[in-house]
């Protein structure tokens, strides 16, 4: 999530130093899966992300993708870069969205990211929206 927090703020994937324990991205005991799947999600993300911010604007009904808080955008990309380009099982990737927003976001933030995802997964015909 910090990688993509940083994108939505800077517009660039700098690449974490793992080997920083006070580094940006705190990865200094990221095993060999966690930095696996960074690097995938770096590599990956940019070429789809006009892709999901269409899924994030077709399905947020009351917020333009501008007025989404960056914490909460970030947390959304990631869950739908997981659940779409990443195999993520939806239920996983939304409850560990609706986890990450309780954690680093609003109070409430978390039902948003929970009904956007859900509707999303309902659109697509994927009942599993992993409420928390």
């Amino acid at each position: 999530m910090k990688v993509l927090y940083r994108y939505s703020i800077a517009g660039e994937m700098d690449a974490p130093d793992y080997d920083d324990p006070e580094g940006i991205y705190g990865c200094s005991n990221m095993g060999e899966d966690g930095k696996a799947f960074v690097a995938q999600l770096m590599e990956g993300f940019p070429s789809k992300q006009e892709q999901i911010d269409e899924i994030i604007s077709s399905n947020s009904h009351s917020w333009k993708i501008e007025r989404i808080s960056k914490v909460d955008l970030a947390i959304l990309r990631l869950a739908l870069y997981e659940i779409d380009e990443m195999g993520t099982p939806p239920k996983v990737a939304v409850n560990e969205a609706i986890e990450l927003a309780k954690k680093y976001s609003a109070e409430k933030s978390y039902k948003y990211v929970n009904g956007l995802l859900g509707g999303y997964l309902k659109s697509k015909g994927q009942e599993e929206q992993g409420s928390s």
